[in-house]
């Protein structure tokens, strides 16, 4: 089992910053990837930025260039940097990792940009 803990969410204006933190906690953990998505409507997630172990990222196009995921393996936690945020950045943000055939996910930090 793997427990994800999100943090550094909040509100920004247009412009604006903020750095999102997941730490990931359990027993023997050896996870594959970890990644940011933002909730959808129905429950569904979309791809923010995803990390693996290898060190390769994935980022939804319209992120691209604006934030930056990165990870500290040694304790188990990623960061997302988010720069030059957006009104459609707002949402809720949440932590996943795959392990082996699972994925799993935290409950997710709200995010709130203002024109």
């Amino acid at each position: 089992q793997v427990q994800l803990v999100e943090s550094g969410g909040g509100s920004a204006q247009a412009g604006g910053s903020l750095r999102l933190s997941c730490t990931a906690s359990g027993n023997r953990l050896e996870l594959d990837s970890m990644g940011w998505y933002r909730l959808a409507p129905g429950n569904k997630t979309d791809l923010v930025a995803l990390i693996t172990t290898a060190d390769s990222t994935n980022y939804n196009e319209s992120v691209e260039g604006r934030f930056t995921i990165s990870r500290d393996s040694a304790r188990n936690m990623i960061f997302l940097q988010m720069n030059n945020l957006r009104p459609e950045d707002t949402g809720v943000y949440l932590c996943k990792a795959r392990m082996r055939f699972n994925v799993y996910r935290g409950q997710g930090t709200q995010v709130t940009v203002s024109a």
